[in-house]
């Protein structure tokens, strides 16, 4: 039997409200909540408790010190906040609460995940591959700089270009780089770079700020103009610790606007010493080739000799060929003699005469031996004839009628082998061995 009394299914307060708890921290993970700060806390414990409401409800929240301490700003008293958060509950009071691990400026945390939507798009693309990313030029035959007219960044780097390499041309390209327009200014700027085709580098950024601030270098149209520019381009934006898609896609990324000047300028004062030590080292081949040359020239001066030596020389040289050759000839003609006298040999015994009685007396062995073949062939051959002549007489009719037989033929000259075939008066035709004769049938005897 079933005990249904109250008293089986009675909890204490501190159960019920573990229970709760348990059920609530295991059926709802981790959720992002948005909404305003209300009745903001933070005691000496550094942990943070604070109420979340928008304009129907609220919900009370904790963040506890050592996530709160990861936080890059400090809340405030109304400010609209992004939280990651567990669903939990205050077991001491039963109260419902969130337990906050991370918060974001509820704007800021919007531009960083378009901005971290952005960077992935582009980067499943391939636009940040290394293999597409241009070469610098060692020595640049103009920059151009797309930036604000007005602004620090265009100042640093001019200052860091006239102190490294004063003689480089530098071309800027106006561009707000800050709100609404700057994107469609940039874009344009870099367009009108790559049309003019006077600049080999180009280099676009601005000066630190917030992430609002540096917005407009995170546009997906400038960083697709950036990636397909024939120009290099060197992006500059911000700090040190600031990047922006421009940053990504660009051939080369500065950590700032100073940083790329020093990048696209040769140090004037490294090339003024490495050009001293080439002249001093063109100047050391030169002495040294002049003097090898003098060494050279006093060599071929005791080289010299007299004309007439030297044409006696030649006269001596002349003589010696000329002897080899007497004797080269000579010994070709002895050659080409003994050859001839070779060629003859062989063409007499290739002469038709030496042919012809050669074959003939070939054909007079060949003769002899074929009678000499044939003999023993014809005597064996008559031996069979002569014994098959004799196979033949013996079964030869002539033979049977030589043993006193006879042949008897009817008119149509037909062989009469029985009486049957023959009738009263009928003449007949009788063979013997020698002759025949003819004759009538009298009678039958049957």
């Amino acid at each position: 039997m079933t005990n249904t009394s109250p008293e089986a299914n009675i909890l204490s307060v501190s159960d019920f409200t573990r229970n709760v708890k348990r059920v609530l921290e295991y059926n709802f993970p981790a959720v992002w909540v948005s909404g305003e700060i209300s009745n903001l806390a933070m005691p000496r414990s550094g942990h943070w408790y604070f109420t979340l409401k928008d304009d129907q409800s609220q919900v009370r929240c904790a963040m506890f010190r050592q996530s709160n301490q990861r936080l890059t700003f400090t809340p405030n008293e109304g400010m609209q906040i992004l939280v990651r958060a567990r669903v939990s509950l205050y077991e001491a009071r039963g109260d419902f609460q969130l337990i906050v691990d991370t918060m974001e400026d509820a704007g800021v945390g919007a531009l960083q995940r378009a901005y971290e939507q952005l960077k992935q798009k582009l980067q499943a693309q391939g636009l940040f591959d290394a293999q597409h990313k241009k070469e610098l030029p060692e020595i640049p035959r103009c920059v151009g700089i797309i930036t604000s007219p007005t602004g620090a960044a265009l100042q640093d780097i001019l200052n860091v270009l006239k102190r490294r390499f004063p003689a480089l041309p530098v071309i800027i390209y106006p561009a707000q780089v800050q709100g609404v327009n700057a994107p469609e200014q940039l874009l344009h700027a870099l367009q009108q770079a790559q049309e003019q085709a006077l600049c080999d580098v180009l280099i676009i950024g601005r000066g630190g700020g917030s992430i609002e601030d540096l917005w407009a270098f995170n546009h997906e149209q400038l960083a697709l103009a950036i990636y397909d520019c024939p120009i290099p381009v060197i992006s500059s934006v911000g700090h040190e610790v600031d990047f922006t898609i421009c940053d990504f896609v660009a051939d080369v990324r500065a950590a700032t606007p100073s940083a790329a000047a020093e990048l696209v300028s040769p140090d004037q004062q490294e090339w003024l010493s490495w050009l001293r030590g080439i002249e001093k080292q063109l100047s050391i081949n030169i002495e040294r080739t002049i003097l090898s040359l003098q060494q050279q020239l006093q060599w071929q001066y005791k080289q010299l000799k007299h004309p007439g030596r030297y044409l006696d020389e030649v006269a001596q040289r002349i003589d010696e060929l000329s002897a080899r050759m007497e004797q080269q000839l000579k010994l070709q003609l002895q050659l080409r003699r003994e050859k001839t006298l070779t060629l003859e040999a062989r063409l007499q015994q290739h002469s038709p005469v030496h042919q012809l009685n050669q074959q003939q007396a070939r054909l007079g062995y060949l003769q002899q031996r074929l009678r000499q073949s044939l003999q023993p062939h014809f005597e064996q051959l008559q031996q069979t004839i002569a014994s098959l002549a004799r196979e033949m007489d013996a079964f030869s009719p002539l033979a049977t009628l030589g043993r006193g037989y006879s042949l008897v033929k009817n008119e149509q000259d037909e062989l009469i082998k029985s009486a049957a075939q023959l009738s009263k008066g009928q003449q007949v035709k009788v063979y013997f061995a020698e002759d025949q004769a003819l004759m009538t049938v009298d009678e039958l005897i049957r």
